[in-house]
């Protein structure tokens, strides 16, 4: 296991190297000139020359990725020259948020998901099968801006259930914490978990029509044992994988859904620092996502060696 890990690993130290790179030149192609923009309405050529000078404007481009990749790797994402804080102290103040808010909707998109693929596996071609697949139309095909403002329309305008926004702290009031983030956990769990049912019916539908599946059958054991244990468990490899990568999705920030329920997570911290060329923390959020993405995926490749027995062999 441990040569396995070390070659995963040494893939993976080439690929963040690349994805800084990427994140530094794309960033160097948005329009405008982040200097003017801070300088304000009155743009005092002074002022313009001190930001350059702050941010390495005015260094050749290679340069200037020198300066930021050295300070990446002391920990230093820079500074936000908008909201005047250290760019690594705004992604610990948004973490925990998207943490919650991503955990929630997956847990959400499993309990929905998997029950639903298997179903709709074991009972193939049946009513429950079409109404698996309904379902996995539906999340597929819903925008999740469109199924947040009817969910806040229905449960808190119409029902007055739940709150139509904002974020309240569980350490504040878990209660009103819960109550604030279940709609927009389930919007985003509804999309996913139609991505599981789907891979999940497709992996069981495989599993259940190999030999060893009919052999369990053969030896009279339970069809409820037969399916989890012997076909799930095999069927269940994909899905990790699955899984870790769209958790790294949500983790990256769900842009919409954040904006819509006013969740100050990474997706509103990035909209705003597009918005106001605040390269610092552009750079800096989408170097951390990225990097998370990257290391779920080590670790969905962990999983499946310790699921996988052929691997291990």
């Amino acid at each position: 296991m441990l040569t396995y890990f070390l070659k995963r690993l040494a893939a993976v130290i080439p690929t963040v190297f690349f994805v800084t790179v990427m994140i530094f030149c794309l960033q160097q192609l948005l329009p405008g000139d982040p200097a003017v923009i801070l300088a304000g309405e009155d743009q005092d050529q002074n002022t313009v020359a001190y930001l350059r000078q702050k941010m390495h404007l005015d260094e050749p481009l290679p340069v200037r990725y020198g300066y930021w990749i050295s300070g990446v790797m002391r920990g230093d994402f820079g500074d936000s020259l908008r909201i005047q804080q250290p760019v690594r102290q705004l992604i610990q103040d948004k973490l925990p948020v998207t943490l919650e808010l991503a955990a929630l909707a997956m847990m959400i998109a499993l309990l929905i998901g998997i029950p639903a693929g298997i179903v709709s596996a074991v009972a193939k071609d049946s009513a429950w099968d079409y109404l698996a697949n309904i379902f996995a139309l539906w999340g597929l095909s819903t925008p999740n801006f469109w199924l947040g403002i009817l969910m806040i329309l229905l449960f808190s305008v119409s029902l007055g259930w739940l709150p139509a926004s904002g974020y309240v702290s569980p350490s504040e009031d878990l209660k009103a914490n819960l109550l604030s983030m279940i709609m927009p956990a389930f919007v985003l769990g509804n999309a996913i978990a139609a991505v599981l049912m789907r891979h999940t019916r497709s992996a069981m539908l495989q599993v259940l029509n190999t030999d060893y599946v009919r052999t369990a059958r053969a030896k009279g054991l339970k069809e409820n044992k037969v399916v989890l244990k012997h076909a799930l468990r095999n069927a269940i490899m994909p899905i990790i994988t699955l899984g870790a990568l769209e958790f790294g999705t949500l983790l990256s920030g769900a842009v919409l859904t954040e904006q819509v329920f006013s969740i100050p997570g990474f997706g509103k911290l990035i909209v705003d620092a597009v918005f106001n060329r605040d390269y610092a923390v552009v750079q800096g959020v989408v170097l951390f996502t990225s990097t998370i993405y990257i290391v779920l995926n080590l670790l969905a490749d962990m999983a499946y060696f310790l699921v996988n027995p052929r691997l291990r062999g």
